[in-house]
């Protein structure tokens, strides 16, 4: 195994034996893992140099697909049992802690994952990025995001990217319903065009509905409740990546009424090495826009001259967007000199 393979093997695979470990003996296990996705994350973006500005396609490994199989099915075990395990008796700082570091790994691991197998050609790859995403309530995301969001990226016809001063909780809301119903539109222009075939729609719907039930039967009430909540914590940090790699970047119209094609300076991008390892390479968004299909470990992270960069790593950023005037004081004037570099 190359050293790249490893690294994105073990920082990425690493929560799953912690939660395990919380689930089976509670304790302090949950507070470690919790730990290891916050603080140990943040930690190691800081002190490890930044190497991923020289990354190069070279660093690809062959055994990336497996990696993402291996991820998607370990997230259909996790989930399972952390919501049996809130069927019974804990401590309420067991369950806090199980809550947080299951959600987290949900949002950033299973999330970002799942991102990368709906981009892939093999339809079973395909099948558990659309799984994954209707297990956590967010089935539609595997239609929006390649139909409506790639297409239509830092402009207004894209309800998933940010606009220049709007905050997280506005551009959350909208998002989450803009992006259901463009998506739903897009695969319906699909199906009448085709004239057969299931509506996706239809699949999602009933697949949240199965996995709903299966929580109650799982954790009872309290199961279900908390698998609601689960849900809603992993769709907002979805949510929230897309607002932070989008925020205040805008695509000029052509005459033509056309949007200009999408380039290096349309998506905000992190050198961070520990977090992009972590979450496959979500953070070098600029290259996975421009070449959608390319596999996570290929992806180039353009120069801090063509490319607009994150002033700290997404993680940090995430964090910094949950205050809006901070957000604003530290991003407003770099998205707004992006936006005078795209005109130019």
């Amino acid at each position: 195994m190359t050293r790249t393979a490893l690294a994105f093997s073990v920082t990425s695979l690493a929560p799953v034996p912690l939660l395990g470990l919380a689930v089976a003996f509670g304790g302090g296990w949950g507070w470690i893992a919790l730990l290891y996705l916050t603080l140990f994350a943040f930690a190691m973006d800081y002190f490890l140099p930044k190497l991923m500005e020289n990354a190069t396609g070279a660093d690809e490994f062959p055994a990336s697909d497996a990696l993402s199989v291996l991820i998607a099915l370990a997230h259909f075990v996790t989930l399972t049992f952390v919501i049996a395990s809130f069927g019974r008796d804990m401590s309420l700082s067991e369950a806090v802690a199980l809550y947080l570091a299951a959600g987290l790994f949900f949002g950033q691991i299973s999330n970002a994952n799942a991102h990368e197998l709906i981009h892939r050609d093999a339809p079973l790859l395909r099948f558990l990025g659309k799984a994954t995403f209707i297990s956590l309530l967010f089935g539609h995301h595997a239609s929006a995001h390649r139909l409506v969001h790639h297409r239509y990226c830092a402009s207004d016809r894209d309800p998933n990217s940010a606009r220049l001063g709007e905050s997280y909780y506005r551009f959350a809301l909208r998002a989450w319903i803009g992006s259901f119903r463009a998506g739903l539109r897009e695969e319906s222009k699909l199906r009448a065009n085709r004239g057969s075939g299931v509506h996706p729609y239809a699949i999602y719907t009933g697949g949240a509905l199965v996995c709903l039930v299966s929580a109650y039967l799982l954790g009872g009430l309290r199961g279900a409740l908390v698998y609601l909540c689960l849900c809603g914590y992993a769709q907002s940090q979805l949510l929230m990546s897309d607002y932070v790699q989008h925020y205040g970047l805008r695509r000029r119209a052509l005459d033509t009424g056309r949007l200009e094609p999408v380039g290096p300076h349309h998506s905000w991008n992190a050198p961070h090495m520990f977090s992009a390892r972590m979450v496959f390479n979500a953070p070098i968004h600029s290259d996975h826009h421009t070449h959608p299909t390319r596999p996570f470990p290929a992806l180039i992270l353009p120069s801090h001259d063509m490319a607009p960069t994150l002033p700290q790593s997404l993680p940090a950023m995430s964090v910094l967007a949950l205050f809006p005037p901070l957000w604003r004081r530290v991003m407003d004037h770099r998205a707004r000199n992006w936006q005078v570099r795209g005109a130019g």
